[in-house]
């Protein structure tokens, strides 16, 4: 294997290739293949970024499509057909179907700036700078994201003051404690130092805090804590949208209609960098080029993008994502949880976490890494990094999803028996 390149040339802020010390040349559906031939079940699946699998070949296809008629690849924010197809199919097939109203706004191809544009736009809206966010949350890596994010390893390295948010604490955190009261309380009490937020920011399962589910009631409690307080509901849909807990956007089960909904990762259809904001049409206030970028409107995104709308209501992908679900919750009910009564399984859809936390925050590390000896990738979440993640691609064959369960169950028996 040579690594040679990466390590004399490569900054060493890289990370995931620590965990995953192999050269990878291919990928198709739920598997990725190194340059020295092993096969490697994929339960990381780019971090949300290709939920319908790697190469999808409905997508790809599409891709190769328009690539041999010299479509346009860049054309900053023009009008192009590409992009006239993916407004059209994501408002008539995935929005309007769910009763929902968005505006869209293409930002630069990330989640991070994503979440910078809601900041700013519903700043603008409101004229008030702050903004709720929950402590576990994870928005970005961008001095404005990074101000939301709460883990302390990445706000640490900003080397700047991260200000304007009032981080909550998050539900599951205090026994007891009545979350909406404590935000209201810091909204009446005039001693309480904090400012009215702008907006609240929020992930409807935290997932690098730990795959932490957040009820459908208390969504719907803070939909009424928004109205109630003229504070505006952003729902951070980056990584556990595009049918990842099972409904193309994560909030559906509450049966709450945020006023701004950012988008990444999947939403570029086979992996490709597009990122968008959802956004209630009164609130786009913005002037021309207030919120601006280069890489605005990628075409073949576009067009991945657009045709995985499509693959995914042809396919049931919604469906198949809370069948294939119950496959992971029943059989680490059965084969995992056994082992030792401090563990604990929390997620839904085809995004599960088994925190180790009360046994040795340690153990999800070196279960992760017994897992890739035996080809199988996955990666840890929460504090401590205690929780094993399992997110596969949602497309994943049965029989590859139950193997690599079988693997996850082998390690985890492996590690603690010492």
């Amino acid at each position: 294997m040579n690594t040679n390149a990466f390590e004399q040339y490569e900054s060493v802020v890289r990370s995931y290739c620590r965990h995953f010390p192999k050269v990878f040349t291919n990928a198709v559906g739920a598997v990725i293949s190194d340059e020295d031939g092993n096969d490697y079940i994929d339960f990381f699946c780019g971090a949300g970024a290709v939920n319908y699998g790697h190469n999808n070949p409905y997508i790809k296809q599409k891709m190769i499509d328009y690539l041999m008629t010299d479509g346009i690849i860049h054309a900053l924010d023009m009008f192009t057909a590409p992009k006239r197809t993916f407004i059209e199919t994501l408002e008539k097939k995935i929005i309007e179907p769910r009763g929902l109203n968005y505006k869209i706004q293409f930002c630069g191809p990330t989640g991070t700036n994503a979440v910078e544009a809601a900041l700013k736009l519903a700043r603008k809206n409101t004229g008030r700078s702050n903004v709720f966010a929950f402590m576990g949350c994870f928005h970005g890596m961008t001095l404005g994201a990074l101000s939301l994010t709460s883990e302390m390893y990445a706000r640490n390295a900003a080397g700047a003051t991260l200000g304007d948010v009032t981080h909550i604490p998050a539900p599951y955190m205090f026994k007891g404690l009545d979350v909406i009261e404590y935000m209201q309380t810091l909204l009446d009490d005039d001693h309480s130092a904090v400012s009215k937020p702008a907006a609240v920011i929020m992930e409807t399962v935290q997932a690098e805090g730990g795959i932490r589910p957040f009820s459908d009631q208390f969504l719907r409690d803070v939909r009424a804590f928004c109205d109630k307080n003229d504070i505006l509901m952003i729902i951070d849909d980056i990584q556990v949208g595009c049918c990842r807990t099972g409904s193309f956007f994560s909030f559906e089960r509450a049966g709450i209609q945020p006023d701004m909904v950012v988008m990444s990762k999947s939403i570029g259809g086979l992996g490709m960098p597009l990122a968008v904001l959802l956004l209630k049409e009164e609130l786009d206030i913005w002037k021309p080029a207030e919120h601006n970028g280069t890489f605005r409107g990628n075409q073949l995104s576009f067009v991945a993008g657009a045709a995985s709308f499509d693959y995914l209501l042809e396919n049931n992908v919604e469906a198949e994502t809370k069948r294939k679900g119950e496959i992971v919750r029943n059989f680490i009910e059965k084969e995992i949880l056994p082992l030792d009564s401090r563990l604990e399984l929390r997620g839904m859809g085809l995004i599960w976490g088994i925190d180790f936390g009360a046994i040795d925050p340690n153990l999800s590390e070196e279960i992760i890494e017994k897992c890739f000896e035996q080809k199988l990738i996955c990666e840890c979440a929460g504090r401590n990094g205690s929780v094993l993640k399992i997110m596969p691609p949602l497309v994943i064959e049965d029989e590859l999803l139950q193997k690599g369960l079988e693997i996850v169950a082998a390690c985890t028996k492996e590690a603690l028996k010492k």
